[in-house]
C-alpha cells in the first residue's frame, strides 16, 4: 500500500465510529419498507421502516435522524448498523424503527446545513419542521403503531433529537439526545472557547462530502483522494500552510460548507449565535434522557449545557442527565470497562443500557416497567461507582480555591509570596495532543492519555499537590481563573487537570491520568463576538470553564495541573498576533514569552467542585 493511499485510508476510517462496522440482522423478526416523506417546502426525505412481523399488538416507533446514511438501502439487506438502534434488547421487545437522511445528506433532497438553527419566520422550513412533519406522516401511514413515538441518537443525530424537541410533535412521548451539540464555537465540533478543532473538523468535513457524494452515485461530486505526504496529522499541518487555503490546495475546493463555513466566521457572529441550542429550550415538555461521556473529545459542552437550558427553561420537564466513563458515544461502540489504559472494574455501558436507557424508552411508550424519573445518573471516575443525585452540580458541592504556588506546587492555602512562572511558546515546535502517531478525528482516546511525556517539555508548566492524606472529590465543572502575560497580542491558554497515579515498582510505574482539558483563546476573554488584541506585558485575566467532571483524587495520589499554549493539531495554533489566524502564514507565527503570575492577593488557581460527603 502506499504512503498515499494509507494517509486516505487513516483519515477516512478514523472518521467513523467503530460501531458502524457492527450489525444487527432484524430478517427474521422485521419487514422493511422504504419511503420519500414530502416535507412541508416539497422536499423529500428517504426514510426507511423496520416493522415487527408479529402484527397482534401496536408498536412505538422510534426515530432515528442522521446525515450519515440509513444504509443499506434496498428492500432485500436488513442487516441494520449497531449504530442505529441504542441497543439489542429493544429489538426483541418490539418498536417499530424509523431511520432517516435528514435533509440535504444521502438519498434525501434538499440542501443540508451544519447545525441548521431554528428558523425565526414561519412557514420556513427548518429541522423541527422535517422532524415534526416526519412524525406527522409515520403515525398516519404505519400499520401498527400505538401513536407514541420516541427519537434517539449520538452525536449529530443527537442534535436532530434535540431539534425534534422543539415545538414538538404531540406524538413525541420520549426523546434521548446523547453527545449533542451545544454550540459549535464555545465548546463543541469546531471549537473551544474559539480556538479551532482543525484536524477533527477537516476529518469530518471530508467524510460529509466523501460519503455523500459516493452513495448518491454521483461522479461529479466524487472528491478527489488527497495527497497528504504523511500518514502524521502533526506533520501534515504544521506545514500546509494557512488553513484558509487547505480546501483548495489539498481538495480543490470540494469540502463545501461543511469547511467553508466555518472559514467564512472567525467570531461568534450571528451565525454562531443562532446556533446555541440552549436558548431554544424554552416549553420542551417531552421527557427527556440526557447522555454524556467525561472523555468525549467533540461534544463535552453540549449535552450538560442542553440540559442546564431544558432546567432553566423548562423546569416542568421531567429531564435526566447521565454521565458515564466513555469517548465519544462510547456507551453504544464499547462495554465501557476501560478507556485507554485506565478500568473502571465494571461494564458500564451494560449498566446504563439496562437500567437507564431501555426502561426509560419502554415506560414512556409502553407504559411498562417502573422507572423512575431521577434528576442525574452520574458515574464517578476514580471512585469507579454509580450515583444518584437529585440536582447538578450536587447539593454537597463546595467550590474550593486551589492556588499555583512556589517550586510548581499547587495548595489549598494562598501564595505567601509574590512570584511568577513563565516559558517560551513556539508555536511552530507545538505541543502534541498525544504520542500516537494518527491522522483523523480523534474521538476521545487522548483525553485520558498519560501526560508524563508533557511534564517534560519547557514550554509546559507541571504543578503538584503533595500526596494528598485523603480522597478529594469532584462533582460538577472545574473553573480556571489564571493571570497570564504575553509578550504577544493575543495567546492561547491550555488547562489540564491529572490524577497522578503512584508508583511501587517496575511492575506499576504509576500513571498521570489526564481528568480533563480545556483551552482559552486570549483574544476572547471579554468577548466572543468582539475580540480583542492582549497588551503586550501587561497582566491579563483569564477565565474559562474546564467543564464538568465526577472524579475521586484518591488518598496517596496527588493533583496535577498543567498549562500550556499549543495542543496539536487536534487544535489550531496561535501565531501569537492578533488577526484571523484561519489566514496566518509560516512567517506570523511568532515565539512569545508566556507567564502565569501567583500572587498573595491575586493568584492564579483553579476553582474546584470539591463533593462534602
Amino acid at each position: 500500500m502506499t504512503l498515499k493511499r494509507l494517509s486516505f485510508v487513516i483519515l477516512f476510517i478514523l472518521c467513523l465510529d467503530k460501531s458502524a462496522f457492527a450489525k444487527y440482522n432484524l430478517g427474521d423478526q422485521y419487514s422493511k419498507s422504504e419511503f420519500k416523506i414530502t416535507m412541508r417546502d416539497g422536499k423529500k426525505l428517504h426514510t426507511i421502516v423496520y416493522s415487527p412481523k408479529d402484527t397482534s399488538t401496536l408498536y412505538p416507533i422510534l426515530l432515528f435522524r442522521t446525515p450519515y446514511s440509513i444504509s443499506p438501502y434496498g428492500p432485500d439487506d436488513l442487516a441494520v448498523p449497531e449504530k442505529m438502534i441504542p441497543h439489542p434488547d429493544m429489538i426483541s421487545k418490539g418498536y417499530i424503527f424509523a431511520f432517516q437522511d435528514a435533509r440535504g445528506t444521502f438519498k434525501s433532497e434538499g440542501k443540508f446545513s451544519d447545525i441548521r438553527p431554528p428558523s425565526k419566520t414561519n412557514g420556513t422550513v427548518d429541522e423541527s419542521t422535517d422532524n415534526y412533519d416526519t412524525i406527522e406522516y409515520l403515525i398516519n401511514n404505519i400499520e401498527n403503531n400505538n401513536g407514541r413515538v420516541g427519537q434517539w441518537g449520538i452525536s449529530h443525530p443527537g442534535w436532530y433529537t434535540v431539534m425534534g424537541m422543539i415545538s414538538a410533535h404531540p406524538a413525541l412521548k420520549a426523546a434521548s439526545p446523547q453527545a449533542t451539540t451545544g454550540d459549535p464555537f464555545i465548546g463543541d465540533d469546531a471549537h473551544r472557547n474559539g480556538i479551532y478543532r482543525l484536524m477533527p473538523r477537516m476529518a469530518w468535513a471530508y467524510q460529509q462530502v466523501a460519503g455523500t457524494a459516493s452513495d448518491r452515485d454521483d461522479p461529479a461530486k466524487i472528491l478527489v483522494k488527497p495527497d497528504f505526504g504523511t500518514n502524521w496529522g502533526y506533520e501534515f499541518f504544521l506545514n500546509a500552510g494557512p488553513i484558509d487555503k487547505i480546501n483548495e490546495i489539498y481538495f480543490n475546493g470540494q469540502l463545501g460548507s461543511e469547511w467553508e463555513d466555518v472559514i467564512a466566521h472567525p467570531n461568534y457572529d450571528e451565525y454562531y449565535q443562532r446556533r446555541h441550542i440552549p436558548k431554544y429550550m424554552k416549553n420542551v415538555l417531552v421527557p427527556t434522557l440526557n447522555v454524556m461521556g467525561w472523555f468525549d473529545a467533540p461534544d463535552p459542552y453540549g449535552t450538560i449545557a442542553t440540559y442546564q437550558g431544558i432546567e432553566n427553561l423548562s423546569p416542568n420537564n421531567k429531564s435526566t442527565l447521565v454521565g458515564g466513563p466513555w469517548v465519544h458515544g462510547g456507551w453504544l461502540s464499547s462495554k465501557g470497562e476501560e478507556v485507554g489504559e485506565i478500568s473502571f472494574g465494571q461494564k458500564t455501558s451494560d449498566y446504563y443500557n439496562k437500567n437507564i436507557l431501555v426502561p426509560f424508552f419502554e415506560y414512556h411508550l409502553k407504559g411498562s416497567g417502573n422507572y423512575q424519573v431521577v434528576e442525574a445518573h452520574m458515574f464517578e471516575t476514580g471512585g469507579n461507582k454509580w450515583h444518584r443525585f437529585e440536582q447538578w452540580p450536587p447539593k454537597a458541592m463546595k467550590a474550593t480555591p486551589l492556588y499555583f504556588n512556589d517550586d510548581f506546587t499547587l495548595t489549598f492555602d494562598k501564595p505567601e509570596t509574590n512570584g511568577k512562572d513563565s516559558y517560551i511558546n513556539n508555536p511552530m515546535l507545538p505541543v502534541p495532543y498525544s504520542t500516537k502517531i494518527e491522522f483523523g478525528y480523534a474521538y476521545g482516546a487522548y483525553r485520558i492519555e498519560d501526560q508524563r511525556i508533557a511534564s517534560t517539555r519547557q514550554d509546559v508548566l507541571s504543578y503538584s499537590t503533595k500526596e494528598l492524606d485523603s480522597d478529594v472529590t469532584i462533582a460538577g465543572p472545574v473553573l480556571a481563573k489564571l493571570i497570564t502575560e504575553t509578550t504577544g497580542t493575543d495567546a492561547d491558554w491550555f488547562i489540564k487537570v491529572i490524577d497522578v497515579f503512584p508508583a511501587s515498582d517496575e511492575n506499576n510505574p504509576g500513571y498521570h491520568m489526564l481528568v480533563g482539558a480545556e483551552g482559552m483563546r486570549a483574544k476572547y476573554r471579554k468577548s466572543f463576538s468582539n475580540p480583542e488584541p492582549v497588551k503586550p506585558n501587561e497582566e491579563t485575566q483569564i477565565n474559562f470553564e474546564v467543564r464538568d467532571k465526577f472524579h475521586t483524587f484518591k488518598a496517596g495520589h496527588k493533583i496535577m495541573v498543567q498549562v500550556h499554549s499549543t495542543w496539536f493539531p487536534v487544535y489550531d495554533r496561535n501565531p501569537g498576533q492578533f488577526m484571523n489566524i484561519y489566514g496566518a502564514h509560516k512567517e506570523d507565527y511568532i515565539k512569545t514569552k508566556q507567564t502565569i503570575h501567583r500572587k498573595v492577593q491575586n493568584s492564579s488557581h483553579l476553582v474546584l467542585p470539591v463533593l462534602v460527603r
